[in-house]
């Protein structure tokens, strides 16, 4: 049984075409992600499945009631001078209703009222409902403290949570998630996985988080300004199909090519001879007008071929163009960038980082993790020297250059062009310009856009290049993945593997810090330790602790066992006793080995 389809979809803004021949189904249970390229109008498609826009043209049915849909959106806070938890609980307007009702008829002590109205509270679950609006809160890492603050007053990642407990605590037959994932730490987004996994419904998502959609999806559509694809499974799947889907492309590309040179070669030679014969038909030859006529046929039927040919021709896939960093590794002699030494900070009476001790190597590739709020932004400003540190020192090479990625994002200039901005690097060509550009997918005219006109993502973009060409050689990133597309993604980690300086990054994306962390700092209350190896290797390592400490656990209740054993008087025999302590003692042995 299909919940929603959406056939052959044409929108429109400001008379523009958005995409078209958009298509789409989702069944019962099924969990089905939305990608695309930044721009190509994604949560376009989302607000014309919700009726938020009109469509142009096609069609969009729901196999559920309107009631039974819910939705989150980005851009749609709807502050009407809420608290947080009045917000959460705002899509339960009865029960909001009945307890406003309830509180007023005990206030003025009108009792028959007062059970009459209680009783209906009990049956529709009201208090039961209260506790999964605070359970729910909880889960989602909003505190008591959180609850009634102003919703309007809250982060980024705290409104994200607070979407999620709305339209979660809604329980829809349909959900519709734009970018749920947006501002929130690795531990949200692995309760939100599990969540949806277990969740008794469909669900349509956009996200350019590839973890979580191979985590959560299981069908994948691709939009693009011509229509969607579609593919099994979750992003790794969608992209071994989408790497065959532009080989065979590419090959077919290559042999119509090749056809249509040789029908192109070929005409023009039955077209020579056809006029060789028709120049000697033209003294009354029989024999030279035959030849002429049986030329014009050929060279006429390799012309219908031609034609037929050429309706056909598929697109030359998009080439993806490489391009080097412009930091020298001879432009730093020493191996030591950065010391830190026993540094803590704090916000007022809030201490954030307590004695912090760190070096940055050239080389390093170092990924910062923690809880949101645990102090990754407030370390990677102290390294930039936007903050400086309440106690201990950080040393820093004179040979240094560090570049910022949010203060390059704050630096751009409004009214220049995304052409200008890139020109404005040390020794930037026109032609050097244009094909970094290209590689991040600004291409012919979008490059005389002026930054004021950009979206978040396209900022985001522009201030990468810039910082990735400025002539940095530590590279601190906050959050640089944020607002792009994943083809952007993969573009900004191979060029960061290829970096020959240092880079210092904050991200909640696993697939970037895999492909790129060779070292890993955790921040947790505090205190910052230190992992030496890879991303995945410290994933791997953090997945095996539980297991590590259960075998702990047993070790010491055998332990115990042995030493009651030892000590306690008994009716059995010694015999029996010491046969008890000889078993527990190889059981705990063979622990103690696979523990090691």
């Amino acid at each position: 049984m299909f919940m929603l389809k959406v056939e052959n979809v044409k929108m429109e803004l400001d008379g523009v075409a958005v995409f078209e021949h958009a298509s789409l189904e989702i069944q019962e249970n099924e969990r089905v992600a939305l990608i695309g390229e930044n721009g190509v109008g994604k949560t376009t498609l989302l607000k014309g499945i919700l009726g938020q826009l009109p469509i142009t043209e096609g069609k969009i049915t729901f196999g559920v009631p309107h009631d039974e849909i819910g939705w989150m959106m980005q851009d749609s806070d709807d502050d009407v001078g809420l608290s947080t938890r009045e917000w959460v609980e705002s899509e339960n307007q009865e029960l909001i209703q009945l307890r406003k009702d309830l509180l007023k008829s005990q206030k003025e002590q009108r009792l028959n009222d007062y059970s009459e109205i209680l009783q209906r509270y009990l049956d529709m679950d009201g208090y039961q409902w209260e506790v999964q609006v605070e359970k729910m809160l909880n889960q989602l890492g909003l505190s008591q403290a959180v609850w009634e603050l102003p919703f309007s007053s809250l982060s980024g990642g705290q409104k994200t949570r607070a979407k999620l407990a709305r339209v979660m605590m809604k329980s829809p037959k349909l959900l519709v998630l734009d970018e749920p994932t947006n501002h929130l730490d690795t531990e949200t987004i692995r309760w939100l996985q599990d969540w949806l996994n277990r969740y008794r419904g469909s669900v349509l998502f956009i996200s350019h988080e590839r973890d979580f959609i191979d985590q959560t999806a299981q069908m994948t559509y691709e939009l693009m300004k011509k229509g969607t694809k579609k593919y099994q499974g979750g992003y790794q799947a969608y992209k071994m199909q989408k790497d065959h889907e532009i080989k065979s492309l590419q090959s077919l590309y290559e042999k119509q090519q090749q056809e249509r040179k040789k029908l192109i070669e070929t005409i023009q030679m039955y077209k020579n001879w056809y006029q060789q014969a028709n120049a000697a038909a033209s003294v009354r030859s029989p024999f030279a007008q035959k030849q002429a006529a049986k030329q014009a046929a050929k060279y006429k039927t390799k012309e219908k071929e031609l034609e037929r040919l050429e309706t056909g021709l598929v697109d030359k896939p998009q080439e993806v163009t490489s391009v080097q960093a412009s930091f020298d590794a001879r432009d730093f002699s020493g191996k030591r960038m950065l010391d830190i030494d026993q540094v803590s900070f704090s916000y007022g009476n809030d201490l954030v980082l307590r004695q912090v001790n760190m070096q940055i190597k050239r080389g390093d590739q170092l990924a910062v993790i923690g809880k949101n709020g645990s102090g990754k932004t407030t370390l990677l400003k102290l390294m930039a020297e936007q903050l400086t540190p309440m106690s201990g020192e950080i040393v820093r090479n004179p040979q240094l250059k560090i570049g910022y990625f949010f203060q390059e994002l704050e630096n751009l200039h409004r009214e220049h062009t995304i052409l200008e901005e890139i020109l404005s690097l040390p020794n930037m060509t026109q032609s050097e310009a244009r094909t970094i550009l290209a590689c991040f997918l600004f291409r012919k005219e979008e490059v005389y856009k002026q930054v004021k006109e950009l979206s978040m993502g396209e900022k985001c973009r522009v201030a990468f290049v810039k910082l990735y060409f400025s002539g940095s050689n530590l590279l601190i990133l906050d959050e640089p993945t944020n607002y792009l597309d994943i083809a952007t993604r993969e573009r900004i980690e191979e060029m960061l593997v290829d970096y020959e300086g240092a880079v210092v990054v904050v991200a909640h994306d696993p697939y970037l810090l895999r492909k790129i962390a060779n070292t890993v700092a955790i921040i947790e209350e505090g205190t910052v330790t230190h992992y030496i190896g890879t991303y995945e290797e410290w994933e791997q390592h953090v997945s095996i602790l539980p297991e590590i400490q259960q075998l702990k656990n047993e070790q010491q209740r055998l332990e115990w066992e042995i030493a009651v054993l030892l000590s306690e008087d008994s009716v059995e025999t010694e015999g029996q006793q010491l046969e008890k302590v000889r078993k527990l003692k190889q059981q705990l042995e063979q622990l103690k080995l696979m523990e090691d």
